[in-house]
């Protein structure tokens, strides 16, 4: 584990010999500039490791800590006489970016953490906004005919949200109509209003639930795909090439899937509250005295058609909400291998947060307005 230096030109050759040993204490980089004169005159530090003997990671820290010298100092890095093994390790250290580290500093302090976390929620915010103009011009022009629709991959993503998505909304649903009415039959018993149950379960499905359930499926299904899908086209860098081709990515690659998911969610909602509705009955007339007619008959006197519209309503908002959430975070996927993970948590946690709010503020609106 020996280290001596010379000079050729402008350059610091580092001599490495002997074995190099995780068990001995592992050498630092130190630069012995203060031989020269003018220590301006060195621009790059080498190795010469014709007298190397066996190594193993120290020779590694070594060498990363002699190259972390030189980019702090704007030195030149030649490690082309390096053990070919060494170069290699030394590349896929530099592929991979370190984790990025909490900074315990910046924790310490209430107001500290609170004012992050308004920034944070001001960017987000920022962004959400920015990407939802920037969509609103190309559907904009895409409804004036300024923007082809790539039908191919609309009918895909259709199909892969509709067909595809069927078993498990038909299971969600069915259970969910089960629970509903199971707790419904359980409560409503104690008081001999079994009769009530049809309504609170059509109510309940058509209106709210149902809606819902199959956004908050379709969110973890159909935004998570979104995301991974263009996440890793930003990774592989065929974002960069269609924008280079002048390709707008926003037409390409956002446009087909939020109409898709714009369509299909309705459609699918109009299914749960079907099944839904189904397993209402089958717990109503499995457990309570309550017949056939009478069902049909107190789910139709109190739930109107527009209790109907406003649950479709809710699942055409959801809709948009998923593809924006999606395509957003997925375009805002970083480079590092781990980013891909990252976009589709957040596009699952953007979507979910986001459908809870604007169910919310629909229901709150339809008390305003008295629907």
């Amino acid at each position: 584990m020996q280290i001596d230096a010379r000079y050729e030109g402008d350059t610091l050759v580092l001599l490495l010999a002997g074995d190099w040993s995780i068990d001995q204490p592992l050498k630092r980089f130190m630069p012995p500039f203060s031989a020269w004169e003018d220590e301006r005159q060195v621009r790059a530090i080498g190795f010469d490791a014709s007298r190397l003997g066996n190594w193993d990671s120290s020779l590694l820290t070594y060498v990363l800590d002699t190259l972390q010298f030189c980019e702090s100092n704007g030195l030149a890095f030649k490690g082309e006489t390096l053990p070919e093994n060494i170069a290699g390790l030394i590349d896929l250290s530099q592929a991979v970016p370190e984790a990025e580290l909490l900074d315990q500093q910046e924790d310490k302090g209430f107001l500290p953490r609170l004012g992050r976390a308004g920034l944070k929620l001001f960017q987000e915010l920022t962004a959400f906004a920015r990407f939802t103009g920037e969509f609103a011009q190309t559907f904009t022009g895409f409804l004036f005919g300024r923007v082809k629709l790539r039908w191919r991959d609309f009918w895909r993503i259709v199909q892969s949200n509709s067909s595809s998505a069927l078993p498990i909304v038909t299971l969600i649903s069915f259970l969910m109509g089960l629970i509903l009415s199971f707790l419904g039959a359980v409560l409503l018993k104690r008081f001999g209003a079994d009769y009530y149950v049809s309504y609170l379960v059509s109510y309940g499905i058509l209106r709210e639930l149902g809606a819902l359930m199959t956004a908050i499926i379709m969110a973890g299904r159909t935004g998570a795909a979104f995301a991974a899908e263009l996440g890793s086209m930003k990774i592989s860098e065929e974002i960069n090439a269609l924008e280079t081709l002048g390709i707008s990515p926003m037409d390409f690659l956002v446009l087909p899937r939020f109409l898709g998911i714009f369509v299909t969610l309705p459609l699918l909602t109009i299914y749960a509250n079907f099944i839904g509705v189904l397993g209402g009955v089958l717990v109503a007339l499995s457990m309570l005295d309550v017949g056939m007619t009478q069902f049909i008959t107190g789910f139709l006197e109190p739930v109107s058609m527009l209790d109907v519209m406003v649950g479709l309503f809710k699942a055409t908002i959801f809709g948009a909400i998923i593809g924006l959430a999606g395509c957003m975070r997925g375009l805002q996927t970083g480079n590092d291998a781990g980013a891909v993970g990252v976009s589709t948590t957040s596009a699952v946690v953007t979507a979910i947060t986001h459908i809870i709010l604007a169910n919310a503020i629909i229901d709150w609106l339809a008390a305003v307005v008295e629907i």
